[in-house]
């Protein structure tokens, strides 16, 4: 039985239409300067947005530095903390980095409640930078609509090394010349926060499609 894990409510939304619970990265929690934005976007789009730290994150923060937890760890830990969830709103399952691939596993597995309705993967780690190990095995076993939000220059999965795959439930969208962290070249015109915004306006228009007009 996962340990008890603290969760809350990041950004409430004046007129919500879903709740997101949204998973952190591997190095950086949940209150993170990225998630912090992310979410105060993903409440101007109506999405209510809930987070919680994996138990690693909460000892590292209290001072005792974890590593990550093993994949089956992490699924169990976001598996207990969907049960805990309020069903008033259609659910949807995110998150950055790691916490994306947590949940695109557990969209993948047996153990999915039908709670889910979508998941979202803000920067999904594709494989490790310059390595080909690729972290997709699991795509062709989806039972919900997944949107990827990538960078193109994203170090984990850039555009060219993404061109020629795909999957039938992924729906991947690129953010212009943004890195993991969705940070774009300064040529660009764009800033970091503006890429944020586009990425919480897709992310309002793919649970729109794939949540509220099914």
């Amino acid at each position: 039985m996962p340990e008890q894990l603290a969760q809350s409510v990041l950004v409430k939304a004046p007129k919500p239409v879903a709740r997101l619970l949204l998973c952190h990265g591997a190095g950086a929690p949940v209150q993170s300067e990225f998630c912090q934005l992310l979410a105060q976007q993903l409440a101007n789009q109506g999405i209510e947005v809930w987070g919680f730290n994996f138990a690693y994150m909460q000892k590292t923060l209290a001072g005792k530095r974890q590593l990550p937890a093993k994949m089956p760890v992490l699924m169990a830990e976001l598996l207990e903390q969907i049960s805990q969830m309020p069903t008033d709103l259609p659910l949807v399952i995110a998150g950055k980095s790691m916490g994306g691939r947590v949940a695109t596993l557990l969209a993948a597995s047996d153990l999915l409640p039908g709670a889910v309705k979508a998941v979202i993967a803000f920067g999904y780690p594709f494989h490790p930078p310059k390595k080909d190990s690729w972290r997709t095995e699991h795509f062709v076993d989806l039972k919900r609509p997944v949107l990827v939000l990538q960078g193109e220059r994203d170090p984990f999965g850039s555009v060219q090394e993404l061109a020629d795959k795909s999957w039938p439930l992924i729906n991947i969208k690129w953010l212009e010349t943004g890195d993991h962290d969705f940070s774009p070249l300064k040529k660009s015109g764009f800033s970091q926060q503006q890429l944020i915004e586009q990425a919480a306006c897709i992310s309002r228009s793919f649970i729109n499609a794939s949540i509220l007009e099914n």
